[in-house]
């Protein structure tokens, strides 16, 4: 069974420069842009912070340009490149394909990959509509009766602080929840000027900030909670309708249409009937890459912000622990009273050895960045392999999310009507 992504792990495997002994795993990566980048830099780093049982080795870097595509590979170090998916799928020194291109080719690469058997970690969202992810699920089930595993990349997981949160709430340290708020904010579109991307055209992306953004925090509330979103009721706007488009010297400056949302707000019900409210927009004037979550229960509440990626704020009442036998109060001891008066949110500097990952990096006090969510990413996949263990999350997890942000846009197209969770 794979290790969980909140327990400890073995210390600092072999030194950086040096090939950690152990069988193979080729790994074919599709994409060499933002994503692809930050994954190379997880491949190539993995091995040498984890004992993993397989040993990671970067196979083949995919780019249809293939001049960009042998720069990026130089780059990161991977050995050699491809222009076409299907022959990158096709080495028989891949046994991992990694998919790190825009939404649209997700279902094709991803099919292809595990009918022929490959191993396969897909970006997030793990579709562009609930059509593709179902039958990317589907293509997951039959392969994993082969032996191929498969994974989509919610990087946010693997935050070290989120995987103790996850961990104190099963614990019951907060008690029962009652409300979860998230939002996560960037600003790289607030200006007007700001270009036409593929980002911001539905037939690429599926949807904006929707899909983009929402799709983190739908899939950290429920892995957070271990609860379940059954109702959904939102709103979504697009300030911008009409961008700048690239021009070449002397061409007259064009616009095209934005065809997907900028931001959305909506709110929602867990199955277990704690109230959820969710915001997600790439127009936050001054916001980089803000993402914050707060959860409250009856005995305590939890909150954490990126921006503050190793830290957690926890707040336990005094007596929390205590039977509460007069809710009044009035018969609280004078010690129990005194520790009232001074409760509060409390912070936890998540870097101490006992922390999810923390064992194999570097003393405590020494913070980690966001670029190890992804290494932690990339151990737990090769584990669940070597292991035959089903990776999470998985392209059913994927899935989920997908109908989620599919709600989200049936009830903002319908003025806010209260929709259901298929």
């Amino acid at each position: 069974m794979t290790a969980r992504p909140d327990e400890t792990f073995p210390q600092r495997g072999a030194p950086v420069g040096l090939a950690p002994p152990g069988p193979v795993l080729g790994v074919g990566i599709v994409g060499y842009g933002f994503m692809g980048d930050a994954h190379s830099q997880a491949w190539r780093t993995a091995g040498h912070v984890f004992d993993l049982p397989l040993r990671p080795v970067m196979a083949a870097l995919c780019g249809r340009d293939g001049a960009a595509a042998a720069t990026a590979a130089a780059r990161h170090g991977w050995a050699a490149v491809e222009t076409d998916w299907r022959a990158l799928i096709a080495r028989d020194d891949v046994q991992l394909v990694d998919v790190c291109t825009p939404g649209d080719r997700h279902a094709e690469i991803a099919i292809a990959a595990l009918r022929a058997g490959k191993h396969v970690l897909c970006e997030k969202p793990l579709a562009n509509s609930v059509a593709e992810a179902q039958a990317m699920a589907q293509a997951a089930t039959l392969a994993r009766d082969r032996g191929a595993a498969s994974m989509v990349g919610f990087n946010y997981r693997r935050v070290p602080a989120l995987a103790l949160a996850r961990r104190l709430i099963a614990d019951g340290r907060i008690g029962q929840l009652r409300h979860i708020r998230v939002a996560y904010l960037q600003d790289w579109l607030a200006d007007a000027a700001a270009p036409l991307t593929w980002r911001l055209q539905r037939e690429r992306a599926g949807s904006g900030a929707l899909s983009d953004l929402g799709s983190h925090i739908v899939d950290i509330a429920e892995f957070l909670t271990g609860d379940r979103l059954a109702g959904v009721s939102g709103i979504s706007r697009t300030f911008v309708t009409e961008r700048p488009l690239p021009a070449a010297p002397g061409q007259e400056p064009r616009t095209g249409p934005v065809t997907v949302d900028d931001a959305v707000v909506f709110v929602a019900s867990f199955a277990s009937g704690a109230a959820a409210s969710f915001e997600a927009t790439r127009c936050a004037t001054g916001r980089k890459n803000a993402l914050r979550i707060e959860l409250n229960g009856d005995r305590g509440s939890i909150a954490f912000d990126l921006e503050r990626l190793n830290e957690l704020e926890i707040y336990e009442p005094a007596g929390n622990d205590t039977p509460r036998n007069n809710p009044s109060g009035n018969n609280r001891s004078e010690n129990n009273a005194a520790a009232d008066d001074t409760a509060g949110f409390r912070r936890v500097l998540v870097t101490e050895p006992s922390h999810p990952y923390l064992s194999a990096w570097w003393p405590p006090g020494h913070t980690l960045g966001w670029e190890h969510t992804f290494t932690h990413e990339v151990r737990d996949l090769v584990v669940a392999i070597a292991e035959g263990a089903d990776p999470e999350p998985s392209f059913d997890d994927g899935l989920r999310v997908q109908r989620i942000l599919a709600a989200v846009a049936e009830s903002a197209d319908n003025q806010s009507r209260w929709t259901i969770v298929d």
